[in-house]
C-alpha cells in the first residue's frame, strides 16, 4: 500500500522587490568561486551562478579595454545588497569592481520564498 504525506501548503511569496538579482564580474573562475562561497556561507546570498567566458569591452583610464571575465549572478534579499557590495569590495581584486542589482518583481513564488528563507533579514 502506498503511503501519502499530508499536504503542506507553500509559504506565501515575499512582496515584489523583496528579492534581488545582483551581478558581479570577476577576472577568473577561481576568484568568482571564492567570492560565491563566502557570500553563501555568510548568508548574504542564497545562490550564486557562475557564468564562464564572457567578453567585456569597457573604457578604463582613457583606454578601451577588452578582457575575458566570468559573471556571477546572485540572488539575495534586496536589503542585503549594501552588505553584498561591501563584501565584494573587500575581497575582489579589481580597483573598482562591478556590483549592480535589480529587484525581482515577479517569479516562481516557491523560489523567491526559498531565497528569503535562506538569507535571513
Amino acid at each position: 500500500m502506498a503511503t501519502t504525506s499530508p499536504c503542506v501548503p507553500p509559504s506565501p511569496p515575499p512582496p515584489p522587490g523583496t528579492v534581488s538579482a545582483a551581478y558581479v564580474t570577476c577576472p577568473n573562475e577561481e576568484v568568482a568561486r571564492k567570492l560565491a562561497k563566502g557570500l553563501v556561507e555568510g548568508k548574504l546570498a542564497a545562490c550564486v551562478n557562475i557564468i564562464p567566458q564572457i567578453k567585456s569591452i569597457y573604457e578604463w583610464q582613457g583606454q578601451i579595454e577588452e578582457d575575458s571575465e566570468v559573471l556571477m549572478m546572485l540572488k539575495t534579499r534586496t536589503t542585503k545588497i549594501p552588505q553584498v557590495t561591501q563584501y565584494v569590495k573587500t575581497y575582489h581584486p579589481y580597483e573598482v569592481c562591478e556590483v549592480i542589482s535589480h529587484p525581482i518583481q515577479d517569479g516562481n513564488p516557491d523560489y523567491l520564498s526559498w531565497v528569503t528563507t535562506v538569507v535571513p533579514e
